[in-house]
């Protein structure tokens, strides 16, 4: 994986060196780290299982995570999912999640 290509991928890769000291490789390792997160794989169990308040603080940390990784096309799927379990809103977290999974694993096969 390489900052062309999460760039290419629509990934915000100024941004997120930025906050990593403009440091390449930390940044390259720090975003493989934020894609192999667990809290994807418990915010997933808990969407399944109905655990609102558990999928909402899965979400709410991933949303950071990525944010701070300037990870945009997996970010924002996770941000609009945080909001409507925020607010326990209607919206179809089961598909912003699908799509969040999609974006991640188009980044994975980055690398």
């Amino acid at each position: 994986m390489t900052v062309e290509q999460l760039r290419e991928a629509g990934v915000q890769v100024e941004e997120g060196l930025a906050r990593c000291m403009n440091n390449e490789a930390f940044y390259l390792r720090m975003v493989g780290l934020g894609l192999a997160d667990e809290r994807f794989g418990t915010l997933g169990a808990a969407l399944e299982s109905g655990s609102t308040q558990e999928a909402f603080e899965m979400a709410h940390a991933l949303k950071g995570v990525l944010a701070n990784l300037a990870l945009t096309p997996v970010q924002q799927p996770v941000s609009r999912m945080t909001e409507i379990l925020r607010g326990r809103e209607e919206g179809d977290c089961k598909a912003l999640w699908q799509e969040a999974l999609t974006e991640r694993q188009k980044l994975l096969d980055l690398g």
